[in-house]
């Protein structure tokens, strides 16, 4: 990823490899989580896969140590290489607490987690 798109970035990413379901109606791909941040993820673009930019997704990021999923409603926003970038437009209140917990375990800062939260409500 380039700097001046690193830049841009309000929201911290962690790199975090875990399973992951995409499904829009009857169809559903296995792939692998690349990055997540509070505002939405980097997914493997699995075999298959033929969306388009603005195309929305239930996004289900398996957590294997607890057996829970982070689940959210997402929209493509960039497809690129083999990858593909979502961005949250919807996650219930289970989810957010198991991925702000995985925020804070993976950068080490409660606070800037806590800061980025807030930054949600005016995003």
């Amino acid at each position: 990823m380039s700097d001046s798109s690193n830049n841009k970035r309000r929201f911290s990413r962690v790199d975090f490899n875990t399973a992951t379901t995409i499904s829009r109606g009857n169809h559903h791909w296995q792939s692998h989580l690349v990055d997540i941040s509070l505002k939405g993820a980097l997914i493997n673009r699995p075999e298959g896969w033929d969306g388009n930019i603005g195309d929305e997704y239930k996004v289900a990021v398996i957590l294997k140590e607890d057996e829970v999923a982070i689940n959210m409603t997402a929209s493509v926003v960039h497809i690129q290489d083999n990858h593909i970038g979502f961005r949250c437009e919807h996650i219930d209140s289970n989810s957010i607490t198991h991925l702000r917990r995985l925020m804070e375990l993976n950068l080490g800062d409660a606070e800037l987690v806590n800061r980025e939260l807030s930054m949600l409500d005016h995003a």
